[in-house]
């Protein structure tokens, strides 16, 4: 259960790095800082590969795809997909159904040999407004061209406001336009781009049931 709320987390981590698309910054504020927004950049059946650090730990790759899009009652949405290392080549595939301004309505998750579940998905006003204020800390510090695995790119730098991340980010990739990330204690650099990309979760979604993931073979 902790490696599938590492996977969720990892997804909704990702995927707020956008969050601040609909932010709004007070005052004089909303012209001398702003805020990093509008950096969701969804084609389906591309995506790009990710080299993920953290502190202390061995460093592993990291999938993100858009493998699908379909209307919802909010408009419509994308399907974005993420793979991570579960045991040897085997992944775990997880994907989040969210608008362009990130309203989330599915949450689908995958493990080696099992069968797809759905978790529930009810963000909170509070949790929206928490993660608005969190992106709403971002701002532009200047536009710089760096070199990663992936290639070179002109980015858009943005710093922070307490020191602790900064990010990197190209309308030349999708799907959340991120080239680099160096925080405190994690980073990530763009291994490579993906074309493409299919749907790697299969078989019939069935509801979450927290005993029988708890009973299921270990691997």
């Amino acid at each position: 259960m902790k490696r599938l709320r590492f996977v969720l987390l990892a997804t909704a981590c990702c995927l707020c790095l956008a969050g601040g698309a609909n932010a709004q910054l007070g005052g004089m504020n909303f012209f001398s800082k702003p805020n990093i927004a509008d950096i969701f950049k969804p084609v389906v059946g591309q995506g790009a590969v990710y080299l993920s650090t953290t502190e202390g730990k061995p460093g592993h790759e990291m999938e993100m795809t858009i493998v699908g899009k379909e209307m919802t009652p909010a408009g419509e949405a994308y399907w974005i997909e993420m793979a991570m290392p579960h045991a040897g080549e085997q992944k775990i595939y997880s994907k989040m159904l969210t608008t362009k301004d990130f309203q989330f309505s599915k949450v689908i998750f995958q493990m080696p040999g099992q069968g797809a579940m759905e978790m529930p998905m009810t963000p909170t006003d509070k949790d929206r407004a928490d993660m608005k204020s969190e992106m709403a800390k971002y701002t532009q510090v200047g536009t710089e061209t760096i070199t990663v695995p992936a290639g070179t790119f002109s980015c858009t730098h943005w710093k922070k406001a307490d020191g602790t991340d900064d990010v990197w980010t190209s309308d030349k990739v999708t799907p959340m336009a991120m080239v680099k990330q160096v925080g405190k204690t994690h980073s990530m650099l763009l291994v490579r781009q993906i074309t493409g990309a299919t749907d790697h979760i299969t078989g019939p979604v069935t509801p979450f049931d927290p005993k029988a993931f708890a009973q299921r073979p270990r691997q």
